[in-house]
């Protein structure tokens, strides 16, 4: 059995211990400590990979225990955490302790994961980089077919084929276009509302581009202040600031040669939103604190949960920036517009669900099927996921019936869905029918309305019309 990697959270607060603890332990081995004192301890009894402190903690600040963490223990990857926006103090604290990421609460489960993951990643390949660096003077062309071989591997497991979804979904559209540009060296704008894959399509455009052996690098924009963004980003020079303690390798020139996924791009500021379109315009990058400038290549794919264009309108998003972003925009629909996917999404995340908590729980009885296949999915595959994982944890038969399903969902489906001899499709079709007949009826065939009401596109709205033969009386 493989060993989990072992993060050491470190918070005064037991209720914040427990609910780290209750969040990582599915993926990592998890050991908390309330002090300094408690914490250092630990890191001399244990090889530790990774560690996630609280700012503000009794006795030291969490940036000044990081500190010490670096000179006695500098292998594990450091993380803050904290309610507070990070002052100049702060910033330089970071920098010299050399944390990895500045963690904002409330942190979102999954954006928490995904972060240790790539830090750990990042760990990874930082000493794989330099046990190749070795390799490559004793054994070149070894070396070249291990790196063939994971190029393989990656791009199998990031195939658009792997992508789930029921075949004659709208999602198909989205991954045909992603497909197509993925050779061609452009930029990609995918849009999409919180939860609905676009990191996910963003990797598979990656592997399956000529890029698909150089690095993919991911960052949130909208998770850092300015000052940090830029630093991550473009790297920064010693002394380029207060806490610039050593020269630091920037993201853009990490990626060199291959892939940067910028997330939540709406959320920067239009400062940094001029600074980052000069890298684009003139493909490279100036350091903070350093006098000449980097040439980089790298291919840019943005993200974002915002309308751009109406940003742009609004004069919150630069217009230059925004068509240097979306050379070629893609757009990922909800899970609301496709309830065609959510069958098959079902179906994948139960069985991988069920492995990864060592479980034998099989399929969802028809009823809890029904349930889900009747609600919305505001959070969209994301909140699916943790539906599944939710009911995979409590289900004691390999058979998921409708007590199960959480109360949100049993409660704000579109209605409960009628008993009888009917298949599953056409009771569902029959209460979706119901309801947006009920809702035309409200708004006097208004369509805007009606879509606003439902949460729904027009596009989306008008193609269920059709679908269930509505029309307007005369």
């Amino acid at each position: 059995m493989t060993k989990l990697p072992i993060i050491l959270v470190i918070d005064d607060e037991r209720q914040s211990q427990e609910a780290l603890r209750r969040v990582l332990a599915d993926e990592f081995q998890v050991l908390t400590a309330s002090n300094a004192e408690e914490a250092a301890g630990l890191l001399d009894q244990e090889l530790v990979h990774a560690i996630l402190c609280d700012q503000r903690m009794p006795g030291m600040q969490g940036v000044d225990f990081l500190k010490q963490v670096r000179e006695r223990w500098p292998d594990p990857v450091r993380m803050i955490i904290s309610g507070y926006t990070a002052s100049e103090d702060i910033i330089a604290g970071i920098n010299e302790a050399g944390i990895y990421r500045y963690i904002t609460k409330p942190w979102e489960p999954d954006e928490l994961i995904r972060t240790i993951r790539e830090g750990l990643h990042l760990w990874q390949l930082q000493t794989a980089s330099a046990q190749a660096s070795l390799d490559l003077k004793v054994a070149p062309a070894m070396l070249e077919s291990q790196v063939a071989k994971k190029t393989g591997q990656l791009k199998r497991a990031h195939h658009f084929d792997r992508i789930t979804h029921a075949p004659h979904s709208p999602l198909t559209e989205a991954i045909g276009m992603a497909s197509r540009v993925a050779a061609f060296d452009i930029s990609v704008l995918i849009t999409g509302e919180s939860g609905t894959g676009k990191e996910l399509l963003a990797r598979a455009i990656h592997y399956n581009s000529p890029r698909g052996s150089k690095p993919f690098v991911v960052e949130n924009c909208g998770a850092l202040p300015d000052q940090l963004l830029e630093s991550e980003l473009f790297g920064c020079k010693k002394g380029a600031f207060t806490g610039a303690y050593e020269d630091r390798i920037g993201l853009f020139e990490q990626a060199d040669g291959g892939t940067i996924f910028l997330d939540e791009i709406g959320e920067t500021s239009p400062a940094f939103q001029v600074k980052l379109l000069r890298v684009l315009q003139e493909g490279e990058i100036r350091p903070l604190g350093a006098r000449l400038t980097r040439k980089v290549d790298v291919r840019v794919i943005a993200a974002t949960n915002r309308n751009l264009e109406q940003e742009v309108h609004d004069k919150h998003f630069r217009r230059d920036l925004y068509y240097r972003l979306a050379a070629f925009p893609i757009h990922i629909p909800p899970l609301r517009e496709r309830p065609e996917d959510i069958a098959v999404l079902t179906t994948r995340l139960l069985a991988d669900t069920a492995r990864n908590f060592g479980k034998s729980v099989t399929h969802l009885s028809p009823p809890a099927m029904a349930l889900l296949s009747a609600y919305d999915w505001p959070g969209n595959v994301r909140e699916l996921m943790n539906e599944m994982q939710r009911m995979v944890a409590l289900a004691e038969s390999p058979v998921i019936g409708p007590e199960l399903v959480s109360p949100r969902i049993r409660g704000q489906g579109r209605q409960s869905i009628p008993a009888g001899g009917r298949g599953l499709r056409e009771q569902i079709d029959v209460v979706e029918a119901r309801i947006l007949g009920e809702s035309l009826q409200r708004h006097q065939w208004n369509i805007s309305r009606v879509a606003e009401e439902l949460g729904l596109s027009r596009v989306g709205l008008r193609a269920k019309l059709n679908r269930h033969g509505l029309e307007r009386p005369d």
